[in-house]
């Protein structure tokens, strides 16, 4: 398992997650480092819904932040005929990523492909005396959703196999599930950042990421250009679902969610 050590970061820390083809949410997340002076680090799944993959992956790079691998960069860099969530067969979320993963799947190039299979499963680095250490999904599978009303056993067996690999830690940062929190987990803070492509599920069309400054957590709302997004998704045929879910602020499945997290509507 490969892990990039970052050292000790002094100042500001970004945490993003969930590009998703999401070009100007991207541009976005990046322009709000430079802003706070901070150090951007991505959870991965840098192309996934959206309509600008070869785009995005290209700003990502541009910028040259850290990025852990998501299971859409480990797919796509292995030349695999689906996104790696593992959902059910037959699922809204199954028969979806048909459609988006299919189109990145064409569209992002060989250079981009051999980048992807070099990606971090796991960053660690220090900041203000703490040591953290970031991932996608989970460090006993990368596609692993971890909730915030996940079980203790959850956290307990992700925490240990991340020390297994990289030593003591005192934070976990995290991406992939989609929606953002933070958790006293007994052997530390599990952190999941959230996503930048798509809003959490809540009705609002802003999506999320986390700071790291002076050793606290924070969580932010980002303000993106919605319709453009949303136009470069109609323009190629990316319209099962998702294109809605950046107005609505609902996903066009609770298919993946546990059932406490789930909003009892449909997304429109």
């Amino acid at each position: 398992m490969r892990v990039q050590d970052l050292g000790v970061l002094q100042g500001p820390v970004l945490f993003f997650g969930g590009p998703y083809s999401n070009l100007q949410a991207t541009h976005a997340v990046l322009d709000q480092a430079r802003i706070r002076n901070a150090t951007p680090v991505c959870t991965g799944d840098v192309v996934a819904y959206c309509g600008r993959p070869a785009e995005t992956v290209a700003a990502i790079r541009a910028a040259g932040c850290a990025v852990v691998a998501g299971n859409c960069e480990v797919q796509l860099a292995r030349g695999a005929a689906d996104c790696g969530c593992g959902f059910a067969e037959g699922t809204t979320c199954d028969l979806l990523s048909v459609g988006w993963f299919g189109y990145a799947n064409r569209h992002i190039g060989q250079d981009d492909r051999v980048w992807m299979s070099t990606l971090p499963a796991i960053v660690i680095f220090t900041h203000h005396g703490a040591r953290y250490a970031v991932l996608h999904g989970g460090a006993t599978d990368i596609a692993r959703f971890v909730w915030s009303t996940s079980p203790d056993t959850v956290f307990a067996e992700e925490w240990a196999t991340v020390e297994a690999i990289v030593g003591p830690v005192d934070h976990v940062v995290a991406g992939h599930s989609g929606i953002p929190f933070q958790r006293d987990v007994g052997a530390g803070t599990w952190i999941n950042a959230g996503v930048i492509g798509m809003p959490p599920h809540d009705g609002s069309r802003t999506t999320v990421f986390a700071t790291l400054n002076g050793g606290a957590v924070s969580f932010h709302r980002l303000t993106y250009d919605v319709a453009t997004a949303v136009r470069d998704m109609e323009a190629v045929g990316l319209t099962q679902g998702y294109h809605s879910a950046l107005c609505s602020g609902y996903w066009p499945s609770e298919d993946v969610l546990p059932p406490d997290l789930r909003v009892s509507r449909a997304s429109g």
